[in-house]
């Protein structure tokens, strides 16, 4: 099963990695939906997902469509206990992760949502709570670079 073009799958690793680009809207959440549900079905072992939203440019979802894929989710995944991770940098999409985790709770996958910003030195962002079966929500504030 081919991946779509935003999509890397690590099978080493058992990893989902989804990096959308430009807008993140209903086609493209349906669009990953699609490849996790079929991925899933296919698949006889569970596979982790991360999702990089650092190249969303703009969001155009809303709290019903959130509420319906969030339902969905909670509904049809039915298998192991998986890990979710996902880094987001615009607060609209912040909002919305946080909404999914809300109202996905009960479901295989469990969980708990840090917030983060880049380390001085390195820029990355690191998660004040460690991967543990849950959907880790960090958000990556924009840093400034000295004047000098």
């Amino acid at each position: 099963m081919k991946p779509p073009p935003d999509v890397l799958f690590h099978h080493d690793l058992r990893l989902m990695v989804w990096r959308p680009r430009g807008t993140v809207n209903e086609k493209a959440i349906n669009k990953i939906l699609e490849f996790m549900g079929k991925k899933e079905t296919a698949s006889h072992e569970p596979f982790n997902r991360f999702t990089d939203a650092s190249l969303v440019e703009s969001v155009d979802l809303n709290f019903r469509y959130i509420f319906h894929v969030s339902l969905f989710r909670r509904l049809s995944y039915v298998g192991w206990p998986v890990k979710s991770a996902i880094l987001v940098t615009r607060e609209e999409l912040l909002h919305y992760s946080k909404l999914h985790q809300i109202l996905t709770q009960g479901s295989p996958t469990r969980f708990a949502s840090s917030r983060s910003a880049p380390t001085r030195r390195s820029g990355s962002a690191s998660p004040s709570r460690r991967w543990n079966n849950d959907l880790t929500v960090m958000k990556l504030s924009e840093t400034r670079k000295p004047n000098g």
